[in-house]
């Protein structure tokens, strides 16, 4: 089960419901107060009143208004509640949380008593060890939270997205861009992915699986975003020890570029990328494969100097030595004035061979990574006729991605739950996604769609970048820290 988006009625029901209830509990907690009970159904006013009810600033209504700073205030303010009314474990505090503001009507209508400002209460005396406990349990749950719903940061392990994103950049990716997911596995040990730090132990428990959902979003995955997604095979790099495999939104994390979206028909012809058959602009620092035609000795130092990692002697076609190299247009250019550089030329793949490894199915499909498609990327609602044609090129996403239980292909054939069917519709969107460095990057063109449900946020900005080939003192890339990413 997946929910791309809360419909608008069920946020407005959900939105009425929770005002209902606490305004409820409002009431209740107003009359032991000795405020006017009629104050609870007010909005804003509720808030003023509850804040004198506690001991809080007023002024901090308004900080109910300010992203993220509002989650804080908010916690803090219903703590604070049930303190004032007795309420001072662990457990109540939790279950409080949790169950807001479910709890919060069964506190205020029950024996429970109004004790003062909690802000004025004798605090109990409280033991260092006491002390750090909750000072860590507070900051695992903010970090917790703010990663679920805001921003996580992650590093670049593999060229795929070079020039755009090198080895060894630190990103932030919203989250909030394009909806946080709530958790599918909930038993998981705090601030861990898939597995416990330096090991190969999974961090959660599997017997539990929530159904998905994704909370609303300020915006949805478009053409040329740089997006970050569970990488969807189940391969050795979603590999458990015991044998199985990470539960979709614990898979490894990849990050690419969109290059089309649900309903987008892709064609890749001599490396470029067309959409709906619009000749797509490239990414600023997109890498290619060339060939520097040379009878001499490159040093690395001007590999270095002209920002070309990726680098090897080679022979053309032809038999002619040289150096094959990722690099980008620009760069590749430069190389070519050099005096002892013959040409440079770009490497393609020839039309019409196709790659053992390429996706769907190279069987039906003569496709390479220079020359792709055309393939429309399927999208909720669309509806495909079964037959071999089909099949071939949709039906591993059928299989893998919709969420059935029981689907078997035979061919020309194709059996969900049992029952044999001639016509399927998608019950989800996908995207496609390329590497920035196109000839060296595992992306779509290999393993196919990104479903909508792994996808996890956009990358935002890069806020460290270090060279793992630099020493010390140099290690840092200064002028990356803080880019934008595009």
């Amino acid at each position: 089960m997946y929910l791309n988006d809360f419909s608008l009625p069920f946020i407005i029901i959900f939105v009425i419901g929770w005002y209902v209830l606490q305004s409820i509990a409002y009431y209740k907690f107003f009359e032991k107060a000795e405020q006017p009970t009629w104050i609870g159904f007010v909005p804003f006013y509720n808030y003023y009143i509850h804040l004198q009810i506690i001991g809080r600033p007023t002024w901090w209504v308004a900080l109910l208004f300010v992203p993220v700073v509002n989650f804080f205030v908010a916690l803090t303010m219903h703590l604070d509640l049930l303190k004032s009314f007795g309420r001072y474990t662990y457990i109540d505090q939790a279950v409080g949380v949790i169950l807001a503001p479910i709890y919060m009507v069964y506190i205020a209508f029950s024996d429970a008593k109004y004790e003062g400002k909690a802000t004025e209460m004798p605090k109990t005396k409280k033991t260092v060890t006491k002390e750090w406990f909750e000072a860590i349990v507070f900051a695992v749950f903010a970090a917790t939270f703010i990663r679920w719903i805001f921003m996580e940061a992650y590093v670049i392990p593999t060229p795929s997205m070079e020039k755009s994103l090198l080895v060894g950049d630190f990103l932030f990716v919203s989250k909030i861009n394009y909806g946080p997911r709530t958790p599918k596995t909930p038993v998981q040990i705090p601030l861990t992915h898939a597995k416990i730090w330096g090991t190969e132990i999974p961090s959660y428990a599997s017997f539990i699986q929530l159904p998905q959902l994704r909370l609303p979003a300020l915006d949805k995955v478009r053409r040329g975003d740089v997006v970050v997604f569970n990488y969807p095979v189940d391969d050795r790099y979603n590999a458990r020890p015991d044998g199985g495999y990470h539960p979709s939104d614990l898979k490894t994390h990849y990050i690419k570029r969109c290059v089309a979206a649900a309903g987008d028909v892709l064609q890749v012809k001599a490396g470029k990328v067309y959409v709906n058959n619009e000749l797509q602009d490239n990414p600023a620092e997109m890498q290619m494969r060339y060939f520097a035609r040379t009878d001499q000795t490159i040093r690395d130092r001007i590999f270095k100097n002209l920002k070309i990692w990726e680098y090897g002697p080679g022979s053309s076609s032809e038999g002619q030595p040289g150096y094959v190299m990722h690099t980008t247009e620009a760069q590749a250019r430069a190389l070519e004035k050099l005096d002892f550089v013959k040409d440079v030329t770009l490497i393609l793949d020839k039309e019409g061979r196709a790659e053992s490894r390429i996706f769907p199915d190279p069987r039906y499909f003569p496709w390479n990574a220079d020359f792709f498609g055309p393939l429309e990327v399927p999208y909720r609602g669309m509806k495909l006729a079964v037959d071999e044609y089909s099949l071939a090129k949709y039906g591993t996403t059928i299989k893998n991605y919709e969420g059935l239980d029981d689907v078997n292909i035979d061919i020309d054939k194709l059996t969900i739950d049992g029952q044999q069917v001639t016509e399927y519709t998608f019950q989800k969107d996908y995207y496609f996604m390329m590497g920035d460095n196109r000839h060296n990057s595992e992306d779509s063109r290999y393993w196919g769609f990104v479903s909508e449900d792994f996808i996890v946020g956009e990358a935002a900005f890069i806020w460290m970048s270090l060279d793992e080939n630099e020493g010390l003192l140099s290690k840092v890339r200064w002028s990356r820290l803080f880019n934008g990413i595009k």
